[in-house]
């Protein structure tokens, strides 16, 4: 599996070098961050992040957010049976749509992995350790197995996997 790291050393250069840029040359920029002091703040549902197509929600751009709150998300679309495509960038906590039923990932998706932290800051051994089980819970082998053994050390980027990697691991593709 051919990873790429995107690595947060200020906001500029992340914003020119890394995940940022290629959003920047898409047209998606985005003006704050997910893991930015206050970004939790700025009145978006997760269902804004989504964009309902012909009854079938797509993901074009979501930076994450919280993984208690998202994994309750989940958890209602899993209930009232949404289908989820994941066309477009999807960071973070937005991985988690992946365990849904009714998802699918377009080749050319771009989804960031990252361990968990409170906004940037190291959490507790333990609570590292919980917050990261519960973010894995959502992937299926070997896709599981990955963020446990590597993904979840990085806390100060991304390693991002294209929608193809996913779909070569068994992720349907839409």
């Amino acid at each position: 599996m051919t990873l790429q790291k995107t690595r947060l050393r200020g906001s500029r250069s992340f914003w020119h070098r890394g995940l940022g840029g290629m959003l920047a040359a898409l047209g998606l920029w985005m003006a704050q961050p997910a893991w930015a002091p206050g970004a939790g703040a700025q009145g978006l549902s997760f269902s804004d992040m989504l964009i309902p197509v012909a009854g079938v929600r797509v993901v074009q751009r979501d930076r994450g957010g919280y993984v208690g709150a998202r994994g309750r998300e989940i958890e209602r679309m899993r209930r009232e049976g949404e289908r989820v495509e994941i066309r477009g960038i999807c960071l973070s906590a937005c991985t988690m749509y992946l365990d849904l039923p009714n998802v699918c990932v377009a080749p050319d998706a771009v989804l960031g992995f990252h361990g968990p932290s409170d906004h940037g800051r190291p959490l507790s051994p333990e609570r590292f350790e919980r917050w990261s089980r519960e973010m894995a819970r959502h992937y299926r082998e070997p896709l599981y197995s990955w963020y446990m053994k590597k993904a979840r050390y990085e806390t100060q980027g991304y390693f991002s996997l294209r929608g193809a990697q996913l779909i070569a691991m068994g992720y349907p593709r839409c």
